[in-house]
Parts: C-alpha cells; structure tokens; sequence
C-alpha cells in the first residue's frame, strides 16, 4: 500500500486537490454516470452508486452535478456517453508495476494517451494481467479519525464481515473481500455515518524501493497519468524514503 498512499500524500501537499477541482469532479461525475447506468438509479438500491454519491459528497461536489450525472446516465437529457471500464497495466521506472483504471468513451485514444505516458517516462505498457498477479484486490473503506474510536470502528468492523481494521491519526481504513465490500459499509454507515470513500482497491504484495534519483522521474509518470480525464485511479508498488517525499512535495 505504500506507493499509493506516498503518491496521494505527495499530490495533497502540492495542493492538488484544489487546483485540479473540475478534474476531480469530472472523474466522480463519471462513476456516478456509470453506476448507475448499470444498477438502479436510485443509490438506495444500488450499493455502488450510493458509494459513488458519497465520494462526491466527500469532494464537494455540487449537488446539482451529482443529480445531472445520474440524470444524464439515463439518457434523458440526450447526452450520455457509453464508458467502458478499462484497466492497463505496465512497469515504470525501476520496475515498479502499475496499475491504472479508466473510464473511456474512446479505447483507442485512451490507450494511446496511457502508453505514451509509461514511454515517455522509461516504462512500458503491458498486457493484461501482466502485473495485476503483484497486487490483491480488495474493499476499502475509509473514515475520518474523528468519527468514532479506534476500538468501535475495530469492534463494529469486524462484526459486519471486514477483514482488517488500521486506525491512525490519519482515519481509519477497513479492509473487507470484494464481495463483502458493500455490506461491510452498509453496516458501518448505519452507526457512524458516511465514509469518506467505500470503493475497490489494488493492494500491492510487496513494494519495490526506489531510490532518490528515480523517484522524481517515476513521479512524472503517475502524475500524467493521473492528470488523464480518462484515468479512474492509478496505483503502483513502489517506497520511497520520507527525505524524498518531502522532496517531491516541495
């Protein structure tokens, strides 16, 4: 888990989060458009636009727009898009291995724009499957420090089916099985509200240490992809030390 949560850190302290606002949107309104085009649009019957919902919520993004995204996906106001869920997978710099997960209305642009970014930055892209065997797929859900003790979450968690439980000062995260997933969060919400994000995750096995002079060039490389509108997450096996994060966020 390390190389994702030292490139999500590493984006927060450039202040990404605001000035990539639209983008943010634009990406959320997507999973809202396509969960609920493939479930009920209505979140209370359909678990993943409901988690969906919440995520924007999280982000702040706009009522209207969230209303406008599951309006558009029923096709109503003319303008829907078919996205595909599509997932690509290659090795950066050093070998690291790197997942990233689109949403496209066009395949073919999408995996131009995604290989040009693994060559741009001495990687490759990949077949499918080529590196998912390094990563688990799991549930996470996740809640801010101050919605509940580190025990309620634990003791509340584990009752409802999680896997694991991990509180810091930074939140709490629960692990579950992907089929687990919605039923976990359903249970949590009903006692401490709703999470920050409840989603499918890659988890890496093991991580692949990066040195200084590596980093700053691997760090190109997620950070266009990540810019790609098309891009849903991107998640690699990488660590790197503090000195260098800190670096990398100046």
């Amino acid at each position: 888990m390390a190389g994702h949560s030292q490139f999500k850190n590493i984006m927060h302290r450039k202040g990404a989060q605001d000035a990539k606002r639209a983008k943010i949107f634009t990406r959320l309104g997507r999973e809202i458009e396509v969960a609920a085009r493939q479930g009920a649009p209505d979140p209370a019957g359909n678990p993943r636009l409901r988690a969906a919902i919440a995520a924007a919520k999280q982000a702040n993004m706009p009522r209207d727009r969230i209303d406008r995204a599951i309006k558009k996906a029923s096709g109503a106001d003319g303008d829907a898009a078919d996205y595909s869920e599509v997932r690509y997978e290659g090795y950066g710099p050093s070998g690291v291995a790197v997942i990233v997960e689109a949403l496209t209305d066009n395949r073919n642009r999408t995996a131009a724009e995604v290989r040009s970014a693994f060559s741009r930055f001495g990687g490759a892209l990949g077949e499918t499957n080529s590196v998912a065997f390094m990563f688990d797929r799991v549930g996470a859900i996740a809640y801010p420090a101050a919605a509940a003790g580190a025990d309620d979450i634990f003791e509340a968690a584990l009752e409802a089916g999680a896997q694991d439980v991990v509180s810091s000062e930074d939140g709490h995260e629960i692990t579950t099985a992907v089929e687990d997933l919605h039923q976990v969060a359903d249970a949590l919400e009903q006692k401490f509200g709703s999470p920050e994000s409840a989603k499918l995750v890659w988890r890496p096995q093991t991580t692949v240490p990066v040195a200084d002079e590596t980093a700053e060039t691997l760090f190109k490389l997620l950070e266009m992809l990540d810019d790609n509108d098309d891009v849903q997450s991107v998640v690699a096996n990488f660590d790197i030390s503090e000195e260098t994060m800190q670096r990398l966020a100046s």
